[in-house]
Parts: C-alpha cells; structure tokens; sequence
C-alpha cells in the first residue's frame, strides 16, 4: 500500500488558548479566518472552536478553551511556529501593527534564502510566521 492509495490530507492544527474570546478576536476579527465549528463540552468544561481562511477546504485551526485554566500554557519546545501565506508581507505586518498585534521580527529577507517573512505573536504567544509567495526561477 502505498500514500498515494491511503491519500493523506492535512486537517487541522490544534492550539490551547487562555481567553477564547481574546483569540477568537485575533484569529477572526483581525486575520478574518471563518468560524466553522463551535462546539462547548459542558461535561469536560472546554469549548473547540475550528476557523478556516476558506470554509470549503478540509485544512483548520482549532482552539481549544480549557474553561478553568487560569495560566498560560507552557509552549514545549518541539513547537515552532504556524505559518501564514500574505502577498505583501509588509503590507500586512502594518495592518497587523494597527491593529496592536505584537511583532518580533519585522519584514526581512529569511536567512540563507530569498522569500520576505516576518513573525508576529498571537494573544497567547504562539509564534505565527508571515510569508510571500515563493517565487521559483524560470
């Protein structure tokens, strides 16, 4: 058997969130990802919430409210970064910075390549790459 016989698709990411509100306000409001799915497990105190940039693709976040967690999560050191494709990544970097998102890198050329990334942080401190397209010679 074969990957192309099993045909794996990339489903969702799933990140822990302190104030789902707060988040919801970032990921929604300020990005503009769609809410697909709000689901509150009232039996394991926690609430899921899947957002997607296009609802009729299978690929979401999911956040993930623990309704009695009162401290940040340790973010582990095996997680880097999600990464967010943008035609003009200083364009965006600007509207993020309106808007009062925090930036830890501003708009550069990534080391050792050609592509303009930048990374901002999410309400929780998650690291949130931006990208241009990549542009391949030929």
């Amino acid at each position: 058997m074969s990957t192309t016989e099993i045909q794996f698709g990339f489903d969702h990411a799933m990140l822990r969130v302190l104030d789902l509100e707060r988040s919801l306000a970032f990921y929604r409001d300020t990005l503009g990802m769609k809410v697909v799915r709000h689901t509150d497990y009232e039996s394991g105190r926690f609430s899921n919430v899947f957002l997607s940039f296009d609802e009729a693709t299978q690929s979401s976040l999911e956040l993930t409210w623990n309704w009695d967690q009162n401290e940040p999560y340790e973010k582990g050191g095996a997680f880097g970064h999600l990464a967010l494709m943008v035609k003009d990544v200083h364009q965006a970097v600007r509207y993020l910075e309106e808007r009062g998102v925090r930036i830890k890198t501003a708009p550069k050329q990534m080391n050792h390549g050609k592509r303009t990334i930048a990374f901002v942080f999410d309400p929780d401190e998650y690291l949130i790459e931006l990208v241009e397209p990549l542009t391949l010679p030929g």
